[in-house]
Formats: C-alpha cells, structure tokens, sequence
C-alpha cells in the first residue's frame, strides 16, 4: 500500500469547522457532524443576506429619493425621468444621501430637472 503525504487534512478541515462554529449553542459548537451543518446553514443565510442586503437598500434609496421629489411637486418616476432628460448620471445611493443630508441641494437639482422636462415637452417631436 502506497504510503499517504497528505499531513493531518482531516484534523486540519474539522478545526476550521469548529472553529467557524465558535458561539453556537450546545453541540452546535462541540461535535463535528452537528457543526457541520450548523456552519453550512449559517453561511447559506449569509450568503442569502449579502444579496438580501442590496435589494433593501435599493428600496430605502427609491423610497427616500421619493419622498424629497414629492417635497418639491414631483414624484419619483417624474424625477428619474427629468434626470435622465437633464444628463445628470448620479445614482441612487448618492440622490438619497442628498435627499437626506442636503435637501437645499436637493431642490436646486429638482428645480434643474423640472427644467430639462420643461423644455423637452416644449420641443416640437421630430
């Protein structure tokens, strides 16, 4: 029988397994078959989270640029419209810590936008 150079791997692999399961509750943290699972499980959930994550941030940036567009007689979709019109490229994230932090700046931006729709709806369409 050939003669195995491979170290330790098992002890190795079910330390890092324990020690990922370093804090759960009872055997969770102390058998390795149970903390195998337990590991696997957290770390889908964390997987699932870090997506989870940016859709509820886009929801609260949506929601907030909403709100501060309705503040200066717009609604969202009527302000996105006009960014787009104006050639104004600022995302989501930066338009609600805006709408959050400087809302003077905010209103000077609506103001553009209702500016750039303005003139596009008094152009004759070709």
């Amino acid at each position: 029988m050939p003669r195995a150079k491979r170290g330790n791997k098992r002890v190795q692999k079910r330390k890092k397994i324990l020690a990922l399961a370093k804090g759960y509750y009872g055997t969770k943290s102390k058998l390795y078959r149970q903390a195998k699972e337990s590991v696997e499980r957290a770390l889908n959930f964390a997987y699932t989270g870090r997506k989870l994550k940016k859709r509820d941030f886009r929801k609260l940036w949506i929601v907030r640029i909403g709100a501060a567009a309705r503040l200066n007689g717009m609604n969202y979709s009527q302000f996105m419209h006009g960014l787009k019109v104006a050639q104004i490229d600022l995302d989501r994230k930066v338009l609600a810590d805006l709408a959050v932090k400087q809302p003077e700046s905010f209103a000077a931006l609506a103001g553009q936008v209702k500016e750039a729709i303005n003139n596009n709806q008094q152009q004759p369409s070709a």
